[in-house]
């Protein structure tokens, strides 16, 4: 099978290679992937700043969704023909996360989805959507899921406010689900181009924040004062302050991204005053990622980005580094 890899970190470093296909054992499945889909993660995982001691050579990227071509002895899940995604962490089925669920990672702990072909066990993989090509169902298990429990923990329903920053991945997953819950979404982005594009889609408002750089008072000002339900934090610790001066009282802050470093203190008391609660989200289970579909089958939402042809797995990861993108970016593996 061909496939990308890296043996040593840096996107330079990516080569296209030729390895043996893998045959599905016990449990096991194969599958043909048909497209792949990158996230931050990815290009960290890539550069290894997100591990540097990973072992390696390593295959990339957590997401892609395919067509399973065989099935290993007692395999009962799944047949040839079946239209399937992996989840990110092999070993979250379901209930809570543990220290042992955190293990397996796809791109990660064990190889990724950028090549050919991939064997995972049974309990690894999900049935994706009817109405979804290949290219739009690779959007989903990180990005898709990571979005969708961000709006669980924040309990969000219909009337409340959401803040998302930015137009990446996670963030136009979180304005769709959220519009689908009936919430109101305001963001904050460095490109009016974006933000008008985020509008057509279902933004009430945004602002830029090279322009308006205390956007806080800005999404204080959109709620009477109140301040939003829920941030949707990609930003890390940059941006993690004046999260926690948009939030209302009793509000959650999800955290998810690490994107910049520090730019001012962080102000313990203001957690305590406002009761807010900030909750880390680390993807999802297996069954998150079923729930969410459902959702999505119901409503027929549709991933929004741009699709891209494997063989440009460099250009997009520096495409990425760049930030020019808007929703996912999704190559077409073949």
């Amino acid at each position: 099978m061909r496939a990308w890899q890296f043996s040593s970190f840096g996107i330079d470093s990516l080569e296209f290679v030729e390895r043996a296909t893998p045959v599905a054992g016990p449990g096991e499945v194969l599958v043909a992937v048909r497209a792949v889909s990158l996230n931050f993660r990815d290009l960290l995982m890539v550069k290894g700043l997100y591990n540097p001691r990973m072992a390696l050579p390593r295959i990339p990227c957590s997401d892609g969704a395919g067509e399973v071509i065989d099935v290993g002895p007692g395999v009962t899940r799944w047949k040839r023909g079946d239209r399937v995604a992996g989840i990110v962490l092999q070993n979250w089925f379901d209930g809570p996360l543990t220290r042992e669920r955190t293990k397996g990672a796809l791109g990660g702990d064990i190889d990724g989805m950028l090549a050919d072909f991939i064997v995972l066990r049974e309990d690894g993989l999900v049935e994706i959507p009817e109405h979804l090509s290949f290219q739009e169902a690779a959007t989903l298990p990180c990005a898709a899921v990571t979005a969708w429990n961000a709006l669980v923990a924040g309990d969000i329903k219909p009337g409340s406010t959401v803040l998302i920053q930015g137009t990446g991945g996670v963030s136009i997953f979180a304005l769709q689900f959220a519009r689908l819950r009936g919430a109101r979404v305001i963001g904050i982005s460095s490109s009016h181009e974006k933000l008008e594009r985020a509008r057509a889609i279902g933004l009430d408002d945004g602002v830029n924040y090279r322009e308006v750089p205390r956007w806080d008072r800005w999404a204080m000002e959109q709620t009477g004062g109140e301040g939003v339900d829920l941030v949707v934090e990609v930003g890390g610790s940059g941006t993690l302050p004046l999260s926690l001066k948009a939030v209302r009282f009793g509000g959650t802050v999800a955290q998810i991204g690490v994107l910049s470093g520090a730019a001012e203190p962080l102000e313990i008391p203001m957690i305590l005053h406002k009761m807010a609660r900030i909750h880390g989200i680390f993807v999802g289970s297996r069954q998150d990622f079923i729930e969410m579909n459902r959702a999505m089958t119901l409503s027929q939402l549709r991933p929004i980005g741009e699709e891209f042809h494997w063989t440009q797995a460099r250009e997009v990861l520096e495409k990425m580094e760049e930030g020019s993108h808007f929703g996912k970016m999704v190559l077409s593996v073949g």
